[in-house]
């Protein structure tokens, strides 16, 4: 049997450099262990420390699942102290996939339940195989949905939050998509492709401006209404700190000419 782990592909395409991250559990649905969740922290720490980097896919390896859940052998055996250091070392995987400076695309490419859909909710957007399935079953282990699940408010509205962390129902990926918690489904022989027009997007945009979106919608998310705009109007002033808005313009406007 491989050993588990994440597992980084660089890959350099036309505007700029996308990282490919897989967790690797395959033989048990991908599911966390301790030892995958710093993994995959400190997978995304040394990610946003790469300055050419534009966005990153993350997906589960094999074809049955993203992230199947937490490892239910070690939580089974934790007391309360383990069972908090586990959860604050996976919150801190998750908000290390937050506020990676680039985006991050979730790529579900099967299960997607628990821990691996507060996974999925840390991503800036969710692409679904047809057959992937969705659900917050912690309620049957004898435990509440946290960290990350605070997230799906924001995502799906309330009533969707407590139909499903109260329910502990498994929704389908078409499901998914109505609630408003995965953008785009396709065939899982063809995820890929129709996940070219995001990253196409994103590496089209100016590195600088995309960064500074991402930033400033993690702001948006703790903020006030009056804090929030008065943080845009700030990136706006910083943006023009640089040349680049002064450089996409007059591209834009030369492409425009030439047609």
């Amino acid at each position: 049997m491989r050993q588990a782990g994440v597992h980084v592909k660089l890959q350099e395409r036309s505007g700029g450099r996308v990282a490919h991250v897989t967790i690797d559990n395959s033989a048990r649905l991908n599911c966390l262990s301790s030892a995958l969740i710093l993994d995959l922290a400190e997978t995304f720490r040394r990610l946003a420390d790469d300055r050419d980097l534009r966005l990153a896919v993350l997906t589960g390896a094999g074809d049955k699942a993203f992230i199947g859940g937490a490892d239910l052998k070690e939580l089974g055996a934790a007391d309360p102290d383990a069972a908090r250091l586990f959860i604050t070392r996976l919150h801190q995987a998750c908000k290390a996939i937050r506020t990676c400076p680039v985006p991050v695309i979730g790529r579900m490419n099967g299960f997607c339940l628990g821990a691996g859909l507060e996974v999925a909710a840390s991503c800036d957007m969710r692409i679904a195989a047809d057959g992937a399935r969705f659900g917050m079953p912690e309620v049957h282990m004898g435990i509440p949905s946290v960290i990350e699940a605070a997230l799906l408010p924001g995502l799906i509205g309330w009533g969707r939050t407590r139909e499903m962390l109260l329910t502990g129902v498994l929704y389908s990926a078409e499901e998914a998509a109505a609630i408003g918690f995965v953008q785009k489904i396709a065939p899982l022989a063809t995820i890929d492709a129709a996940m070219d027009p995001w990253i196409d997007g994103i590496l089209r945009a100016t590195p600088r401006a995309v960064r500074a979106q991402k930033a400033l919608m993690e702001r948006w998310q703790r903020s006030s209404l009056e804090e929030g705009i008065y943080a845009g109007i700030d990136a706006i002033s910083d943006a023009y700190k640089t040349d680049e808005p002064q450089k996409a313009i007059s591209s834009f406007f030369a492409a425009k000419k030439h047609k």
